[in-house]
């Protein structure tokens, strides 16, 4: 799948929370760019981080190094999407 806009990257990265942390899309479809995530959400612990970094790479087409993710980065689905779409549409 191309991604080759804003709205594409936020549909994926919506999926994404829905598949691998088990939210409801109706939840999912309600998060703001304030919306907490990391710490926020008990789906969202440490050990969902890998699994939701991997499918955003294979979704996305996309590769995250060990060094961009920080706890900044997963605090808000904001902050999430934002980098996703630096890392997509470049």
């Amino acid at each position: 799948m191309a991604l080759t806009d804003e709205g594409d990257v936020d549909h994926a990265l919506r999926a994404v929370l829905v598949d691998v942390l088990g939210l409801p899309a109706e939840r999912v479809a309600g998060f703001t760019e304030a919306t907490p995530l990391f710490g926020a959400l008990p789906e969202f612990d440490s050990m969902a981080v890998a699994g939701l970094l991997t499918e955003l790479e294979e979704r996305l087409g996309i590769l995250i190094e060990d060094h961009e993710v920080d706890a900044d980065m997963l605090e808000t689905y904001g902050a999430l999407l934002t980098f996703a779409r630096a890392k997509t549409l470049r």
